[in-house]
């Protein structure tokens, strides 16, 4: 296939000169695109071929050079992004210096926000509205939610906010029966059951004109018929919480039928208040093997297709840090029956499906909500039991207040696995972790911790399961590492000295620690002896052993995957200043002040200098520095 109608997209108005049957073409370009762009990277995959029709549709009924329109989560967009103007860069996809795999801004006018968390697209569409409608502008404002992201708290908090504004909105629910993993709970059963009355959308208009022109005679019979109103609607679809919220519901309607889809959005395009269009798609679809794994291929490793039926995925047989802490909690469970986990909707991300298989009592998947999630594990240890929280750090922030309230104030023992902490590479932007060092610190009664490798991880986690407190334990997307030595076991606010130094010492708070044991190995070539202490903990601070470090060495070089500001570095130097010592002779190393972009995670560290040849530089700046600057951050 040549892409002759895609290589022609520079805009979204191409569409409006296109026949239907070229329209079926384009949508078989994109998706054969989709294809040749996920065979040599990992990038998000079924859930984009799912949204191909809706988005063409979108595009064709609505003009988003002007209009408002708001991708939820946002891993989605690779269809859009196709449609208007960006195919010659597509095969830059997740790579440095090319295309973000989320909604970006800088690329284009109909990218309006930087989106990657799932739940807020209706408070922010809404808030578009508002704005627009202040200022004399006349927009449309669409939203596209999927099933996964709806039970986010922040959703019906919008919903509930746009009805009482009686703002002008459409909400596009792309039901695909899916997040990441198949969805869960209350809402994820309501939604099923919609699936069953597929006919509503045509019988609604004739229906409801029927039921309005019962005649009303008397009060017992009003409310008879009020009944029999709300009963027959009942029966009809599975909108009734949705018109109760107080939005119109429309729908389910064929997410895959372009004519279907048009239709429909031409129809609730120009309608008064806040409307929801019910969209049913199918995770995949188009590509058989993504539509029978929808979750293998919701962001694949890189893989060969040889015809339509067989794929060779290209699975790494590395060992990762989520592998390493995944064994642990499963240990765990094994020997403590008080031992619960839960995630929120990531057990394939987490890698807890043998977890959740063996232990489906003690296994719990909230679904998109972190927020329920820890207040959750609160109500759990304070019942006696021993809950693990594992989600990934970018997604933990949403529980901030959580953490606060009900854990941290309780003082319960809540342990916080925190994936993904630091630089994850092509995801960009919104899915470091580079802030939990920071917002985990703050809190009296939290410990916060990092292994330096993998064996620090089965010691740091029996730790946590043993401690009277909440305990945050922050691990990389990375393959784990092993630094020879005898390791010592995990005590309470005790660092771990590898090596004492003559010259100077680095500390390192969390896995860069090996590169920390290479970069003072090269060192002594160029006749310096440096230490190596592996600080393990960033509250409660070793005071003793890193005073120790900064009372005697010639210069401390702190190493973290965190950022500075409020980092483990910062740590260091409030504990100096606290102990009246000098600080000007420590370097702290760690994410600057920026949000730093896309790109392979190996470039990432290379470019933040925190690679061994980095390390190396800036300990040989320190040492023929002899004193330093605190860095400007």
């Amino acid at each position: 296939m040549k892409n002759e109608l895609l290589s022609r997209m520079d805009s979204p108005a191409v569409l409006k000169n296109l026949t239907d049957a070229q329209l079926v073409q384009l949508a078989a370009e994109i998706r054969e695109t989709l294809c040749n762009v996920v065979s040599n990277r990992t990038a998000h995959f079924a859930s984009n071929l799912g949204v191909v029709e809706l988005a063409i549709a979108l595009h064709q009924v609505f003009d988003f050079s002007k209009d408002r329109l708001i991708w939820d989560t946002g891993h989605q967009i690779y269809p859009h992004k196709l449609l208007t103007g960006r195919y010659a860069e597509f095969m830059t996809m997740r790579q440095k210096g090319g295309l973000m795999g989320y909604p970006n801004p800088v690329e284009s006018e109909y990218d309006l926000f930087m989106t990657g968390h799932a739940g807020s697209s209706v408070s922010t569409v809404l808030g578009l509205k508002a704005g627009d409608d202040l200022l004399k502008e006349k927009r449309r404002s669409v939203a596209v939610i999927g099933d996964g992201a709806l039970p986010s708290g922040i959703v019906f908090e919008a919903f509930n906010n746009a009805v009482g504004l009686e703002k002008d909105l459409l909400v596009i629910l792309n039901d695909n029966k899916m997040g990441i993993c198949p969805r869960v709970g209350g809402v994820a059963r309501y939604l099923d059951r919609a699936r069953t009355a597929p006919f509503y959308s045509e019988l609604k208009r004739d229906v409801s004109w029927l039921l309005n022109k019962v005649p009303i005679v008397g009060d017992a019979v009003e409310k008879v018929l009020y009944q029999t109103k709300e009963m027959v609607k009942a029966s009809l679809h599975g909108g009734v919480l949705f018109e109760e919220l107080g939005f119109k519901y429309i729908g389910p309607i064929d997410g895959h039928d372009l004519a279907s889809l048009r239709e429909y959005l031409t129809m609730v395009r120009d309608l008064k208040g806040p409307v929801l269009l019910h969209v049913f798609t199918e995770k995949g679809h188009g590509f058989k093997p993504a539509c029978e794994d929808p979750v293998l291929f919701h962001a694949p490793p890189p893989f060969e297709r040889r015809d339509e039926e067989i794929v060779a995925v290209k699975k790494s047989s590395s060992r990762a840090y989520t592998d390493a802490v995944s064994d642990a909690i499963y240990e765990a469970m094994e020997v403590n029956p008080r031992v619960t986990v839960m995630t929120a909707a990531m057990c394939e991300g987490n890698k807890l499906q043998k977890i959740r298989s063996v232990f489906p009592e003690r296994f719990f998947d909230t679904g998109i909500c972190e927020s329920h999630a820890v207040a959750f594990a609160g109500g759990m240890a304070k019942a006696g039991l021993r809950p693990i929280v594992d989600i990934y750090s970018t997604f933990l922030q949403r529980s901030f207040d959580q953490i606060f309230q009900e854990v941290a104030l309780q003082n319960l023992p809540v342990t916080f696995c925190l994936d993904r902490s630091g630089v994850v590479g092509s995801d960009g932007p919104t899915h470091h972790g580079a802030y939990d060092i920071p917002y985990m610190r703050v809190f009296p009664n939290m410990v916060v911790m990092a292994p330096g490798d993998e064996q620090d991880v089965p010691g740091m986690l029996n730790f946590a399961l043993e401690y009277e407190g909440p305990v945050s334990i922050r691990y990389p997307k990375a393959n784990v590492e092993s630094i020879a030595r005898s390791v010592e076991p995990v005590r309470l606010g005790q660092a771990e000295v590898i090596e004492w130094g003559r010259d100077g010492i680095l500390i390192a708070f969390g896995t860069l620690l090996g590169n920390c044991v290479k970069a003072a190995e090269r060192l002594k070539a160029e006749g310096l002896d440096v230490g190596i202490i592996n600080a393990r903990f960033c509250k409660p601070l070793d005071r003793e052993t890193i005073l120790r470090a900064v009372a005697e060495a010639g210069f401390v070089v702190t190493v973290e995957e965190g950022t500075l500001l409020g980092g483990f570095g910062s740590a260091v130097l409030e504990a100096a200043n606290s102990a009246g010592l000098r600080t000007d002779h420590i370097r702290r190393m760690g994410l600057p002040d920026t949000y730093v972009e896309h790109a392979d995670r190996s470039e990432q560290i290379r470019e933040l200098g925190l690679d061994v040849e980095g390390i190396v530089r800036t300990v040989l700046a320190a040492a023929d520095r002899g004193s330093l600057v605190v860095d400007e951050v």
